[in-house]
Formats: structure tokens, sequence, C-alpha cells
């Protein structure tokens, strides 16, 4: 549950000429739509939902509070995204920013098993380290073609979230209609979630939805951009 009433306001203005512009107005086909995102869409043009850009503005400027309030508080935000339109945007930016990601597939349990996926996520760490210090050089080398195997495998569902070393503190969703397992697992655990919430999805799971063109990587991008601006400004706050 999030203390909306508490947040710190540092959230700039945001010019609603530059969502425009990112695309960030366009939703899905008016006949796609789901009912509960009536209250974030502005209107209907050639059968397509267009946002309510004043909205998302607003929406946007509350996760970037709550953005800042996780890292002036030096908590976990991990950020979801595993359409391959979010994919690379998400791991240009949070790697600049040093914040954890996963893009690849979320994978089950990290919420609802953490005592289990930690185990997958040492076994990576280990192996990584054995190869890297010679710890299976004695081993034959289809064992450690094999090993290598396995690190690449385990790399690609936890290369994004190697420091985490518990469950996290809030997730950043882009499209939850498609991250459904980690909305689930998220809202079964009470996880706090941020999302860019596109007109064709149920946006009551979401704390904080961010009504806004999911599928465009101007759009995407510009969002994912504000949201780690805000946790890095809290970040520098706390290191002061």
């Amino acid at each position: 549950m999030i203390d909306f009433v508490s947040l710190p306001q540092k959230a700039p203005e945001y010019d609603l000429r530059e969502l425009l512009e990112a695309g960030a107005h366009f939703g899905h086909q008016a006949k796609r739509w789901h009912p509960k995102m009536a209250k974030w869409i502005f209107s209907e043009k050639d059968g397509v939902h267009i946002f309510d850009l004043a909205k998302t503005a607003a929406q946007l400027q509350v996760a970037y509070n709550y953005a800042f309030d996780l890292g002036q508080k030096g908590k976990t935000l991990i950020i979801v995204g595993t359409k391959k339109q979010a994919r690379e945007v998400i791991k240009e930016e949070a790697a600049a920013a040093q914040l954890m990601t996963i893009t690849s597939r979320w994978l089950g349990g990290l919420l609802t098993n953490w005592e289990q996926v930690s185990k997958s996520l040492r076994r990576m760490l280990d192996i990584e380290r054995g190869l890297k210090e010679g710890k299976f050089d004695k081993y034959t080398k289809r064992e450690r073609v094999l090993l290598d195997k396995e690190r690449q495998r385990l790399e690609r569902f936890f290369g994004g979230i190697r420091e985490l070393k518990g469950k996290p503190d809030a997730l950043f969703i882009v499209d939850p209609g498609r991250e459904k397992v980690a909305v689930f697992e998220a809202e079964r655990t009470g996880l706090p979630m941020m999302a860019i919430v596109d007109s064709n999805t149920n946006p009551e799971a979401i704390d904080i939805p961010i009504p806004a063109n999911d599928d465009a990587v101007r759009s995407i991008t510009y969002i994912i951009k504000a949201v780690i601006a805000g946790y890095l400004a809290g970040k520098s706050v706390a290191t002061k």
C-alpha cells in the first residue's frame, strides 16, 4: 500500500507537447478497450482511443514522486518489460542508472517463492565465479560446456537482477496485460506496482497506472526515463 499523502512533491511539470510527440496519446482500437480505462480516455479518433495527456502527465508526476521516495529510502525497484518494443529501452536506460531489470521472462515464484528462486540466482553467480577463477579447469571439456550452457540459460532470466538480495520493494511494469504473472505475484504479496497501462488493459491491480501507449518505443522511453530520473534524484538526496 502506497501512502500517497506523504510522498515528496518533487516531480517536474511534464510538457504535454512532448508526450504528444512521443505518441503517448494513442491507445488501442476502441473495440479492444477495457471499460475500466474509461476515465483516462479523452476521445476516439478513426476507431482508436486517445488518452487525456493531462491525466497521463499527472500520473507520471505521481510515479516520479514515488520513485523519488524509493530512491531516497534506498529501496529496490525492478523494471519489468519483456515485449520487443521495451526490452532494449529498459536495458539501456536502467543500465545507465544501475537499476535492476527483467526483460526476458518473468520467472514464476520470484515474489511468491523467493527462497527457491534465490537458489537459482546463487547457482548462476557460483558458475560465473567458478568459470572465471578456474574452479572448473579440471572438469572435462563437455562438463565445462554444459556448465556454460547452464550459465547462459540462467543469465537470460537473472542477468538483470544479479544484485538482488531479497524480494524487491516495488515494480515498474511495461504492459501489465502482458506481464500477468508478475502482476499476480505482486498483487498476492502486496508489492506496490507502477505501470504503463494501455487502453486494452485492466488497471485495477496497479497502484500507480500511467495511461499511455505501451507499444511505441518513444512513449515507453519517455516514461521510463521520467521514472528513473525520479529514482536517481531521490538516491542523490539520500547520499548527501
